[in-house]
Parts: C-alpha cells; structure tokens; sequence
C-alpha cells in the first residue's frame, strides 16, 4: 500500500535531488520502501509521507557523502582527455593510465610523477630525486616514449 501511493512522488522527489539520474533515484526509493518494510508495525501507512521523504532524502545525502569522501586512486587533470566528456570513459582512462604506469620501470615511473603528477621542474625533480638534470630529462624522454607507445596499444590513444 505504502509503495502504491507513494513511489511516484518520491521517484520524483529523488530524481530532482540526484541531477535526474533514474536509476540511483530508483535505488533510493527502493532502499527507502526497504526501511519501510522493517519499519511497518510502527508506521501508519495515512502519516507515513514525511518519514519516507525524510529517509529518501538522508540516503541522498549519504549517497553523495560516500562518493566525494572517497579519494581518487590516480589523480588525472580532466584536460588530459579532451574527449572524455563522459565521468566513466575519464575513470577508464585513468584506471589505464595507473595500470601502465606501474608497468614502467622505478626510475621512469618516479621522474614521470615528479615532472606530471607533482608538477615540478626538472631541476626540482633532478634534487628531489638526487640524480643530475639531464639524467631527469632522458629518463622522461624514454618514460613518455614507453608510456605512448603502451597506450597505443592498449587503443587508449591514436597513433
């Protein structure tokens, strides 16, 4: 009865809270009408609306609490994939990215966080790392080489 008269209006009430993405919205309801369900002896199906709205409205909030609490794996600029209008296509790309990078040897892979990720000079990265500043620039020299050619092959970027 509950779900009868009350998921459409909180369908929609959902949708509007989560930027009209149908399926977390649906997820939502569901696990609202869950908690109603467990809830049933103590509520009254004629006064049950603003606690159901209420516990819809907590969940999204929990919803978006969790996902910007958790940090990034591999933090990538959204510049570095032009074309990556879409959030999963830039995860996927970063997620390749991370994967290819620590495929790369410990040297290449150090002088390609320090000079990209870090955003140092290559003098501030030669000191860092303690080795001379043409051995910083060989190592990225070969590093994005190495990096380029594996993401070709992995169809990440064109030729």
């Amino acid at each position: 009865m509950l779900y009868d008269r009350y998921r459409g209006p909180l369908l929609g009430y959902v949708l509007q809270s989560v930027s009209g993405d149908r399926q977390y919205a649906e997820d939502v309801v569901q696990e609202t009408m869950m908690r109603a369900w467990r809830n049933s002896p103590a509520l009254d199906p004629e006064r049950a609306g603003p606690w159901l709205f209420t516990v819809a409205r907590n969940l999204v909030i929990s919803g978006h609490r969790r996902r910007t609490a958790r940090p990034t794996e591999v933090p990538m600029p959204e510049r570095e994939f032009a074309a990556a209008d879409d959030d999963i296509d830039r995860v996927l790309q970063a997620w390749q990215v991370a994967e290819v990078l620590r495929g790369l040897s410990r040297d290449h892979r150090q002088v390609i966080i320090e000079l990209f990720y870090r955003r140092r000079t290559v003098r501030e990265a030669a000191d860092h790392l303690g080795v001379p500043i043409g051995t910083v620039k060989s190592r990225s020299f070969y590093a994005l080489q190495a990096l380029r050619a594996a993401l070709e092959e992995r169809g990440v970027t064109g030729s």
